[in-house]
């Protein structure tokens, strides 16, 4: 019998870690600061690469909050982290340069910024400095109005989403953010409709042309709590805690098309999930060193 010659399937699960009262799936859960960290080495033990802290949820409808409400609620889980020890990468999940900036001297080495370094003039300026990587993603309006009545609207969602990716992509290399520190993520959810969603997951190798690691979200998302419930003929969606499935089942396709971060809240069974999707596909699944070494 043949045998396929290993590949390695180069990876990194990003734990959510998210200190708000208001985000989605996991509002005020870990607002108490020992609670957070508890969670986070637990993700960590899970198997998480990345802890992605994040102090202002992005949900629809979501309100902005003051930096110094956002310091006070991330800075704390940080030093904590840091004081434990965590072997994962430590992400902020910000769009506030401040933010970015306190977090990245507390020991962050990832800016996630859902606006692309947009909504913040000095946030590619405090990336660049840092030497530390970026995670650019497509969002289509702010959390405030991307889900607003009648929709939101492509002419193509996948080309769309491309072109908007590749010039933040440009951008950040011109402002000094080094290209190989950069990773781009579609937004799924952010101002999407049901099928654009599941569009860009089925084309989502297109993407990959951008030569930047792509990161994929999908984690307890609303169109995987409407597909699931519409297949049960249910009117309102599945819950959150209804949701692991069709997290698994996205994140699964998502590797097979070339998706190479996975943001996710249920660490330990989409890991499991991914293992043996790598394995299927004639792979090892090899995680990338946890610890990103930062320029002075």
């Amino acid at each position: 019998m043949d045998r396929l010659d290993p590949v390695t399937v180069s990876y990194r699960l990003m734990g959510v870690l998210n200190v708000t009262p208001d985000s989605f799936s996991d509002g005020g859960r870990f607002l108490d600061v020992r609670a957070a960290i508890a969670h986070g080495r637990r993700l960590v033990g899970e198997g998480a690469d990345i802890l992605d802290v994040g102090g202002e949820s992005t949900r629809p409808g979501a309100q902005r909050v003051s930096v110094e409400e956002e310091l006070r609620r991330v800075l704390p889980v940080l030093d904590g982290l840091a004081a434990a020890g965590v072997s994962a990468q430590i992400s902020i999940d910000t769009s506030k340069a401040a933010v970015a900036r306190a977090a990245l001297d507390a020991g962050a080495s990832l800016v996630n910024d859902v606006s692309a370094l947009r909504a913040d003039p000095a946030m590619a300026e405090v990336v660049a400095q840092s030497g530390a990587e970026c995670c650019l993603m497509h969002m289509l309006g702010e959390p405030r109005t991307m889900q607003r009545a009648g929709g939101p609207k492509y002419d193509d969602v996948v080309d769309d989403v491309k072109a908007f990716l590749q010039e933040r992509l440009e951008f950040a290399v011109r402002e000094g953010v080094e290209r190989e520190r950069i990773l781009l993520d579609p937004g799924i959810g952010f101002g999407k409709t049901v099928e654009h969603n599941l569009e860009l997951l089925r084309r989502l190798g297109e993407l990959r042309t951008l030569g930047a690691p792509i990161v994929i979200g999908t984690s307890r998302k609303g169109f995987i709590g409407r597909i699931l419930a519409a297949a049960v003929n249910r009117a309102e969606p599945v819950d959150v805690s209804e949701r692991l499935a069709g997290t698994i089942a996205t994140n699964v396709l998502a590797l097979e098309r070339g998706a190479s971060v996975f943001r996710v809240h249920d660490v330990g069974p989409v890991r499991d999930a991914l293992e043996m999707a790598a394995a299927t596909l004639g792979g090892r699944w090899t995680a990338r060193s946890a610890k990103t070494t930062r320029t002075s």
